[in-house]
């Protein structure tokens, strides 16, 4: 089992590289070479005995690490982290010792990224539901996390040659773009609400630090986007509810919406997280939902996920009334850099 999980970390290391992260590759490989059991930590991390690749488990630490390097608190990983001028290995083997019971609570749970750039692969899809249903939308989103891209309608964007949204918004969203430009749409989002296990709350200093140290080091403009997107949830509070998206779709999705509107489900990077059963039985009552749509109350289902690895993500759509059949619209950057629409 040791081999296998040190494996999946030089493999994480592999799609941290793919996606632009030369730091946290460095980082993760390192992680696989000098982790062992004399550490709590390490030795949670070596005998895993879920998949290392779904539950995040590299990211989970690295996420750790680079709170701990944020808040100052060890001299020695923010100059790695900042300065850059340390190896890697001997630096982590004393930080991962030193700060053991510091570092353990991260394996908790998988990073939760907030990633605002998907709004730049999910806006477009949106942009194509309000010109086959109409403007007039109320959001379901699954998997929300601290909501910021329920508010995707308040930021701006550049697809290609069409630029949409909000021109005034400190989050401006322009993803190397490969394809046809979408035409414009108008969008009105009516309402809006977010399922999460764990909502995050924006407006939480705390909760925010740890938001944020899941954004990898080397991406400043991520970062920078994040923060931006924070400040706009925090001036516009989306409505988040905790608990199972199993359990909660079914009443949210048998309340009828208003005449008029499209009622979308959508949900970047999430299902992933999701035991087998959970997703069937998420699609299961999405497509029940879709069989009681008609003309005047649609239904569309968006969704962002890997189809089988970890380096680009499809863009599906499927919209009822009709035959609710899976178009793929694009294929996009797992944290949207780029988006290649029409894929």
């Amino acid at each position: 089992m040791t081999q296998s999980i040190r494996d999946a970390f030089q493999l994480q290391a592999k799609y941290c590289h793919l996606a632009g992260s030369a730091q946290t590759a460095e980082i993760v490989a390192a992680l696989g070479d000098i982790l062992d059991h004399s550490t709590r930590t390490g030795a949670r991390i070596l005998d895993w005995t879920g998949d290392p690749i779904v539950d995040a488990l590299p990211l989970r630490i690295a996420g750790g690490l680079h709170a701990l390097a944020r808040s100052g608190k060890e001299d020695l990983l923010t100059r790695y982290y900042t300065v850059r001028d340390l190896e890697a290995h001997p630096v982590l083997r004393q930080v991962i010792a030193k700060w053991d019971d510091w570092l353990y609570p991260w394996l908790d749970g998988p990073p939760q990224t907030n990633e605002v750039a998907r709004a730049g692969a999910l806006w477009p899809a949106m942009l194509e539901i309000a010109r086959r249903f109409g403007p007039d939308m109320e959001w379901i989103e699954i998997g929300t996390s601290a909501g910021l891209n329920l508010n995707m309608d308040r930021f701006g964007y550049r697809l290609g040659e069409t630029v949409s949204g909000d021109s005034l918004s400190a989050v401006q969203i322009s993803p190397k773009w490969t394809g046809e430009s979408p035409a414009p749409a108008a969008v009105r989002v009516l309402d809006r609400v977010g399922i999460d296990l764990n909502p995050l709350n924006p407006t939480d200093p705390v909760i925010v630090d740890r938001m944020l140290a899941y954004i990898w080091p080397d991406q400043p403009e991520r970062l920078a986007r994040a923060e931006a997107a924070i400040r706009v949830a925090q001036a516009n509070p989306p409505p988040i509810v905790k608990g199972d998206a199993t359990e909660l779709l079914t009443p949210l999705l048998a309340e009828r919406q208003a005449e008029g509107r499209t009622r979308v489900i959508f949900h970047s990077v999430v299902l992933q997280y999701f035991p087998v059963e959970a997703r069937a039985k998420v699609r299961d009552l999405i497509e029940a939902a879709g069989a009681r749509a008609d003309a005047a109350r649609p239904l569309a289902w968006l969704s962002m996920e890997f189809p089988d690895k970890v380096t680009e993500a499809d863009i599906t759509l499927r919209c009822w009334p009709g035959d609710g059949a899976p178009e793929l619209l694009a294929k996009a950057h797992p944290h949207g850099a780029w988006v290649k629409w029409g894929a």
